[in-house]
């Protein structure tokens, strides 16, 4: 029986490498120059922390960043978790994004539940963090496939790992 899997990781190689080029286009900036304007990746925790000293500088910040994010890997910024801004020492700003990694048991679930209505030959289930699809014939998975990526925009998923 033909199958894959829907996932979701996160390239930290990638993230670290934008987020690299982004702390550079900001320290060369002449705007952020004399600020407390940086980014801090923390890879263990899987966070991105921007400093600055104003909301609109962290605006500034996240225009740098999201573009950058994008260019090395396409619908990345769209697994950022943004919380709320706090102030800290003063007059100075920080905001945390969390980078979420693997389908979500909600996501999981809608995911299961649109192959189910489609009436589509192939079974899914939820396995941990992906979502496995088998069926008897490729056609029905390529079909599954189109379906999802049509479907689900407002999370990067991939489909992978396809077996025969």
């Amino acid at each position: 029986m033909p199958s894959f899997d829907f996932t979701s990781e996160a390239d930290m190689v990638a993230l670290k490498n934008a987020i690299d080029v982004a702390a550079r286009q900001i320290d060369n900036r002449y705007d952020f120059k004399g600020t407390s304007a940086k980014i801090d990746f923390n890879e263990k925790d899987k966070q991105i922390t921007l400093f600055g000293d104003s909301d609109f500088q962290l605006d500034q910040i996240k225009d740098i960043l999201f573009p950058a994010l994008e260019k090395k890997e396409a619908e990345s910024s769209k697994r950022l978790d943004g919380e709320k801004i706090e102030t800290i020492s003063g007059n100075k700003v920080k905001q945390v994004f969390k980078i979420k990694s693997g389908i979500e048991s909600e996501l999981a679930k809608k995911i299961v539940k649109m192959i189910k209505d489609a009436k589509l030959k192939v079974q899914a289930a939820i396995q941990g963090d992906a979502v496995r699809v088998t069926g008897a014939k490729r056609d029905d998975l390529q079909e599954c496939i189109a379906l999802i990526r049509k479907s689900v925009t407002d999370f990067p998923v991939k489909a992978g790992n396809f077996r025969d």
